[in-house]
């Protein structure tokens, strides 16, 4: 058992007999590596850092009931995960609002305005067309493939890791991790000349 294990079963240990320092002490070592997860997932600060913190709640309320059978780590990835899924269905769900639209003040009808959420010409600037290409190929595909792809390739977690993460057998990872690759494939093809 590594000192990074050995020091996560100490903290869960004595947060689950409601040592709340030593709960602290776990989100505070895992709160970056949640996050960089996260963002890696959706994209967007704000979405990631909700991610994050409804992940947290969910790890807080669930750890009198961890068994250890797994790494934390491995228990905090399948919460991000379903986190992360589990915003995207709402999501899907939300009414949306059109650009048309008039808002009504005090001083007259004020026609809505929508911030841009994309990127600015600075930052744009700074990434290499590659790697842009790469996520922007990466964010098209569905949920679950953009999971395996940045669990696997991005995060460098094994099959085993994912496995116990997603609760799936080890074959159905390997194989829709090849699916996802392939649908990846597939996306950056019109790009090829800058992947050869």
């Amino acid at each position: 058992m590594s000192d990074s294990t050995h020091e996560d079963r100490m903290l869960i240990d004595r947060a689950q007999q409601g040592d709340r320092s030593s709960l602290n002490a776990l989100v505070r070592k895992y709160e970056g590596k949640a996050y960089q997860f996260a963002f890696r997932l959706t994209r967007n600060p704000e979405e990631a850092s909700d991610i994050v913190a409804e992940a947290f709640v969910r790890v807080y309320n669930a750890l009198p009931n961890f068994k250890g059978q797994s790494a934390f780590t491995t228990w905090l990835y399948r919460i991000l995960t379903n986190c992360f899924l589990d915003a995207k269905k709402k999501e899907k769900n939300k009414t949306t609002t059109s650009f048309e639209a008039v808002v009504q003040t005090a001083e007259g009808e004020v026609e809505r305005q929508f911030e841009d959420p994309g990127e600015t010409p600075h930052e744009e600037a700074e990434r290499d067309e590659r790697e842009e290409r790469m996520k922007a190929a990466i964010q098209q595909l569905p949920e679950y493939q953009r999971a395996m792809i940045v669990m696997y390739h991005v995060e460098s977690l094994s099959y085993e890791e994912i496995a116990a993460a997603l609760d799936l057998p080890i074959g159905t990872v390997k194989s829709r991790l090849n699916r996802a690759r392939l649908s990846l494939r597939e996306l950056l093809v019109k790009d090829e000349e800058l992947f050869v």
